[in-house]
């Protein structure tokens, strides 16, 4: 019941495919919504680039505007979502909202990976909400449990697939043998990459949600740029089939993870191996999973769509919902939580197991040469794996838990004997708790 109480007006800054849905889902649901919440939403404005383009949702053209910042700032407009994405306007457009108290709801990681500081501040500073969910995995509710649920405990680790081109491309790739480049050509024609996929493959995209869940997570300020980031485009059709080969599975990883001390976090995104076992291997086409190691609570996993027009806009209305009852209840949700100020160590620090394939001279003392190298920079082989091809071979190692640092000057050094012909492939091995 509403008991009367006086409509909540929302403006939407966007209605591209995500905001139509928003618009869709507003007007469907508006009824459960208003019980929910305890007063109605009223759509009282909704902010484009082009007043007269076609869109998947029907809307009032009155509703219309191309004034983005008069929207924002209109005297009857209690709550501001933005699902334009990109770093300006969207920035701008925020802060306005916020120095005039009006409560945000966005999905916009970009944003908020590169200059969260700047809007967090802002919604402290005037009382508003900031409400963020649908800017990491699409409809999973993975944001308000680790900054709400889980804020009484530890968490040791975070780790996922928060990109669903990469996974529906590796995914493929795994089951088809097809090659990265066949593989993101039929993703693009299914819609699930765009016509420029270079956020998506070169890990851009993921590292800005892994900044925000690493920031979360460990009550830490952290930016995109502290993220170290790989693509899968050097990943091919022999590097998948030789993890097949092995139990294993390759997929794009977020890993926020503390060190062993604890004095300091690790934030990468990168692709790896994890072994067929592990939940996240069965994560198909472009869905989304997240893995989350707490002290008290253990492992949780989260899985669902990470991407499309209405999964993304559940986890909007969601945050809608959240927002409008804080506003009636006079209250607001959490701030940002900084206080452990934990530094994010570079790469080189990094500990984790590795997958490497070299083409080598097939002749006696190889092995012997290889191992050395290895021995040298304190990196233990675990497994070794020979396949001969006339006068060369391909010689696989596999490590035991090493020093990134330590494994790259191993690599170095293997490039230079005359006896590899080439370094194939070096890749991270992840989801094994082998020592």
């Amino acid at each position: 019941m509403t008991d009367g109480k006086p409509a909540l007006r929302v403006a939407l800054l966007g209605c591209g495919v995500v905001g139509s849905q928003v618009v869709r889902l507003l007007g469907e649901q508006a009824d459960d919504l208003a019980a929910r919440i305890g007063a109605p939403l009223e759509l009282a404005g909704v902010a484009v680039r082009r007043l007269g383009r076609r869109r998947d949702t029907e809307i009032d053209p009155a509703l219309l505007t191309t004034d983005a910042e008069g929207l924002v700032t209109r005297d009857d407009v209690d709550i501001v979502v933005e699902v334009i994405g990109g770093i300006e306007p969207a920035r701008s457009l925020i802060l306005a909202a916020m120095s005039r108290g009006k409560s945000v709801v966005t999905a916009n990681k970009a944003l908020l990976a590169e200059d969260g500081a700047t809007i967090h501040a802002a919604a402290r500073e005037n009382g508003a909400d900031l409400y963020f969910e649908a800017s990491v995995a699409g409809a999973i509710p993975l944001l308000r449990p680790l900054r709400e649920s889980m804020a009484g405990d530890h968490v040791h680790r975070v780790l996922g697939i928060v990109n669903g081109t990469t996974n529906y491309i590796l995914d493929k790739m795994d089951s088809t043998g097809a090659s990265f480049t066949d593989a993101l050509e039929e993703a693009q024609a299914l819609g699930y990459a765009e016509a420029d996929p270079t956020a998506d493959v070169e890990g851009f995209d993921a590292a800005a949600k892994a900044a925000i869940l690493a920031g979360i997570a460990f009550h830490s300020r952290v930016t995109a740029a502290d993220v170290h980031r790989e693509g899968i485009t050097e990943i091919t059709a022999t590097d998948v089939a030789s993890a097949k080969g092995m139990g294993y599975v390759i997929k794009l990883l977020a890993i926020c993870a503390r060190s062993d001390d604890g004095g300091s976090i690790g934030v990468r995104v990168h692709p790896a191996m994890i072994p067929r076992t592990h939940p996240l291997a069965g994560v198909r086409e472009a869905y989304n999973a997240v893995f989350v190691e707490a002290q008290s609570a253990g492992r949780l996993m989260f899985y669902g769509a990470g991407a499309g027009g209405a999964p993304t806009a559940s986890a909007v209305l969601g945050d809608i919902v959240a927002v409008a009852r804080n506003r009636i209840a006079k209250t607001r949700g959490p701030e940002e939580s900084t206080y452990a100020d934990l530094k994010v160590h570079p790469m080189g620090d990094t500990i984790t197991r590795y997958h490497v394939s070299l083409d080598v001279a097939d002749k006696p003392g190889v092995l012997a040469k290889v191992a050395e190298v290895f021995s040298t920079h304190d990196v233990s082989i675990q497994t070794v794996r020979q396949e001969g091809r006339g006068d060369d071979a391909q010689l696989v190692l596999v490590t035991h838990r090493a020093n990134d640092a330590a494994l790259s000057a191993t690599i170095e050094d293997l490039q230079d004997l005359d006896i590899v012909r080439a370094v194939a492939s070096v890749m991270r091995v992840e989801g094994d708790d082998t020592p």
